[in-house]
């Protein structure tokens, strides 16, 4: 399923050389949609508000979904908008929350006042089975998405992307998919085909890359590991997929800018050569 990391670079260099010409032809052709990169803040769960901020900085990263490590979730309404308010004026967009976990009716109404405060219209969540009816009525009167976040082996919630659409096909729009790729791969399944057959309701996904295709496979630096990523970007496109690519790197929390670095170098060169 990978590409060469030595042919990548190649061809990159082919792409960088391309370019100058291409811009100067004139093209009836369509542009292709812009795919965002963006960073799910579990990445840096290690770091502070303060180093997140400096961090996305430097790799020109704009958009985030917040994890409760720099948001949480109990705080007051006052102090949500107080960092919230710290990141926009970085230059960053606060445009989700999660993943958040809804096991009870206070946990739901909580994670949407969360979220209200904060003037996200997403949230990333994982609301149990019983209490989407209540979600669904949540969402009618903010008017913010649920994005619903599978979580592979081991999960007995949602642990597939069609395990979250059979609950949700029939509910308001506004609640749809969040598709984590590298725990599609751990099930041993394809993430083309779950972006090509549930792409209509993604609203939100996680983009990495795993050693391996088994429960066990770990988090890599991406490109470097089993997932086909040139693939799942062109497919990406294909669907004119909307929504944030966030970056969720889960290896070294102690030192994760490095292989995050390296994971929005990567995607950001794959890119240039679509």
């Amino acid at each position: 399923m990978t590409q060469s990391r030595k042919t990548f670079l190649k061809h990159l260099g082919l792409t960088a050389l391309a370019l100058p010409m291409f811009s100067m032809q004139k093209s009836s052709v369509a542009p292709a949609p812009k795919l965002t990169i963006g960073l799910a803040s579990y990445t840096l769960r290690k770091y502070s508000v303060t180093q997140l901020i400096e961090i996305c900085k430097r790799l020109n990263i704009k958009d985030v979904a917040l994890k409760n490590f720099h948001l949480p979730l109990d705080a007051s309404d006052t102090e949500i908008q107080t960092t919230i308010a710290k990141l926009k004026e970085a230059g960053l967009n606060p445009y989700g929350g999660g993943v958040i976990y809804m096991k009870n009716e206070d946990e739901v109404k909580n994670a949407f006042r969360y979220a209200k405060a904060a003037g996200m219209k997403l949230i990333i969540g994982v609301p149990n089975h019983e209490l989407l009816p209540l979600v669904e009525k949540y969402v009618k009167e903010t008017d913010i998405s649920l994005a619903i976040h599978n979580h592979g082996p081991g999960d007995n919630v949602y642990p597939t992307p069609a395990t979250v659409y059979e609950k949700i096909e029939k509910l308001d729009k506004r609640i749809g998919l969040c598709i984590d790729i590298g725990h599609v791969v751990r099930l041993g399944m394809n993430p083309i085909e779950a972006i090509k057959k549930y792409g209509h309701r993604m609203y939100d996904m996680h983009m990495k890359d795993v050693d391996g295709v088994v429960a066990k496979s770990e988090s890599i630096q991406i490109g470097r590991g089993v997932i086909d990523i040139p693939k799942v970007l062109k497919t990406l496109k294909e669907i004119n997929y909307q929504g944030v690519m966030s970056i969720e790197y889960e290896k070294d929390a102690d030192n994760a800018e490095g292989g995050l670095s390296e994971s929005v170098g990567y995607l950001r060169g794959v890119l240039a050569m679509m």
